[in-house]
C-alpha cells in the first residue's frame, strides 16, 4: 500500500488514478493524518444498483426494452418552422 500527501496527489492525480485502476491502494494524507484511500472499485461498489434497491432506495424498472421497435415517420416536418413558431418569431 502507498502513502501520499494530497499536494502529491493534486499534483500527480492522473498518475495515481491509474495506478488504483491497476489495483494498487493508496492511502492520502493531510499533516500526516490519513483522511482518505484510493483504489479500484471492489465488487459491492459495482453493483449500486442492486444496494439502492434493497436500501429501498431505487426500484428497478420492469420494462423490456427489447420488444421496442422504432419504426421511421413518413410525415415530414419543417424544423426550422416549428422553432420560428414556438418561438413566435416573425419572420
Amino acid at each position: 500500500m502507498k502513502t501520499i500527501n494530497v499536494t502529491e496527489l493534486k499534483a500527480h492525480l492522473s498518475k495515481y488514478l491509474r495506478q488504483a485502476s491497476r489495483g494498487v491502494r493508496i492511502i492520502v494524507r493531510d499533516r500526516d493524518e490519513p483522511i482518505a484511500e484510493l483504489g479500484p472499485p471492489g465488487a459491492a461498489a459495482a453493483a449500486w444498483r442492486d444496494r439502492l434497491a434493497r436500501a429501498g432506495r431505487l426500484r428497478a424498472g420492469t420494462q423490456d426494452w427489447s420488444t421496442l421497435r422504432i419504426t421511421p415517420s413518413d410525415v415530414r416536418v419543417d424544423i426550422q418552422a416549428s422553432l420560428r413558431a414556438v418561438r413566435e418569431d416573425p419572420r
